[in-house]
């Protein structure tokens, strides 16, 4: 019995290995394409169930996993950056408030007719920053590949005031949570 993360994203991979939870990773190719009759948590939750069924369809016996992060503030789903003024009008955005990042994670079966998912919601608090300090950091180019244009793992954690939830959730993959769950269902 394997487990199959269907994600590219190291941070995910990294976590699993924390928790030491053997895996191999197998990219899904799904378009994320977000379903708009469903609310935030519900399009996150979605897209980990693509992200899982998309993989799962390939091996009938392994668990795989699916995750996606999204960053929420005002209601409005603030995704990877496309440029560099994206991500500067977002992390101006964030600066000095609260927004909240969900983390769906999906765990399929197919030989065991499993399928369960949740969404893990944390809140984080910015501090106020310069516009000086959001162009350094773009240049670093951390921001380019992340939701919300930062990471909490790197030199994002200079912006963080306060968070209330799972760190690991901010990162990608609430693992202590996931790894409850698999151990519930008797999968590690």
């Amino acid at each position: 019995m394997g487990i199959i993360l269907a994600s590219q994203s190291p941070r995910r991979k990294e976590l699993l290995e924390l928790a030491g939870i053997e895996h191999r990773v197998v990219v899904s190719a799904v378009d994320e394409v977000m379903d708009a009759d469903l609310d935030v948590a519900g399009q996150v939750q979605d897209l980990a169930i693509q992200k899982a069924c998309a993989v799962a369809d390939l091996f009938e016996s392994e668990t795989v996993i699916g995750a996606d992060t999204i960053v929420v503030c005002d209601g409005k789903i603030l995704g990877k950056p496309k440029n560099e003024e994206d991500a500067f009008n977002t992390l101006k955005n964030l600066s000095g408030r609260k927004h909240q990042v969900m983390t769906g994670v999906s765990i399929i079966n197919k030989e065991k007719e499993l399928l369960t998912s949740f969404v893990n919601i944390t809140d984080v608090e910015f501090y106020y920053v310069t516009d000086e300090w959001i162009l350094n950091y773009i240049k670093s180019g951390e921001p380019m590949d992340k939701a919300g244009s930062y990471g909490i793992q790197g030199k994002g954690f200079e912006l963080v005031k306060s968070i209330s939830g799972d760190y690991y959730s901010v990162m990608g993959l609430p693992i202590a949570q996931l790894k409850r769950t698999l151990t519930h269902l008797n999968l590690i």
